[in-house]
């Protein structure tokens, strides 16, 4: 898979399968997207292609109004990437781009740009300034420009229409197992391995460390509290674990988001490396403990009940 940080005027740019859009959480309705696209792209002999923005056009438009990602790039593209897209495109979204009319979107990025043969679109895609532009104006654009257009529908879940917005609203409600039929598989954070302040190493519960860019201008991540979650990246099967996501509001007055991770029976060196950090199911919101004493009770309780989902699961074990 190539990624393109910068779109250029296509020279030798091979004619692609082309779907767009932000792509937040890379859910079951996007899959369901990029399934498609994969597929006509094989028969159509074109090189499938994925056109993403950066930043999120929310966060470009209302910066304080606009809701945590939920995923970092690198996990959104690692997301990307199961689904063998050829190419992911991210364009800046700037007030350049915001201002194209529909017109000059599909002459500029879809044509001069992306070289686009056939495109692929969900059934509320808008385009251009002011999204002016829709499917019946994009199929006259196809005619006029010679490309292909197609869209799906949404993919629902128990009748509602899966979105980033749905699945941002499980997990802020700390609903691990909806957001996860939402996505198809657990939600998790990758990153790599900080070298933190060894308080937990000293209460008896050394920590993976990751931190969490949220881009969002309160420093507020889309979950936060206590997990149940496993790690992947440390050996050949995923390791048991329990997490905090959040800003530690027991030992920390600085408001960084952190996600600490203390995998069981687990005590080896590996800063610098990348893992992903998987939550399974949230044991309760964050809490501010009075001392030290009664946090590291805490820690205990709450690796205690971790220990028992994966008992009870039936994992590890």
């Amino acid at each position: 898979m190539k990624v393109f940080r910068r779109l250029k005027p296509t020279a030798t740019q091979a004619p692609c399968a082309l779907t767009i859009g932000n792509f937040d959480g890379v859910h079951r309705g996007h899959q369901a997207l990029l399934h498609k696209l994969v597929e006509g792209a094989h028969t159509r002999h074109l090189n499938s292609c994925v056109l993403t923005f950066e930043p999120h056009p929310r966060e470009f438009f209302s910066p304080h109004d606009a809701p945590p990602r939920i995923q970092n790039i690198r996990d959104k593209l690692m997301a990307l990437k199961q689904y063998e897209v050829d190419t992911i495109a991210i364009e800046e979204f700037n007030q350049a781009f915001s201002q194209l009319s529909p017109t000059e979107f599909v002459q500029e990025i879809l044509i001069r740009k992306l070289n686009t043969k056939w495109l692929l679109i969900g059934d509320d895609f808008c385009y251009g300034a002011k999204r002016a532009g829709n499917f019946e104006s994009l199929v006259a654009a196809g005619k006029q420009f010679g490309f292909e257009v197609s869209r799906i529908p949404s993919v629902l879940e128990t009748e509602e229409r899966i979105s980033s917005s749905l699945l941002r609203q499980a997990l802020e409600h700390g609903d691990m197992k909806r957001a996860e039929q939402l996505l198809g598989r657990p939600f998790s954070i990758s990153g790599h391995v900080l070298y933190g302040k060894q308080l937990g190493r000293t209460l008896g519960f050394p920590t993976l460390n990751l931190a969490v860019c949220t881009r969002h201008p309160n420093g507020k991540p889309v979950t936060s509290g206590i997990f149940v979650s496993q790690v992947h990246g440390l050996g050949n099967q995923p390791l048991p674990a329990v997490s905090s996501l959040g800003v530690r509001p027991s030992v920390e007055s600085s408001g960084q988001v952190l996600l600490e991770t203390h995998v069981f029976d687990f005590n080896q060196s590996v800063y610098g490396q990348v893992v992903c950090v998987e939550l399974l199911a949230r044991l309760h919101e964050e809490r501010k403990y009075p001392d030290l004493i009664t946090l590291q009770a805490a820690i205990q309780d709450d690796a205690q009940k971790a220990r028992q989902y994966f008992l009870k699961k039936n994992l590890y074990v």
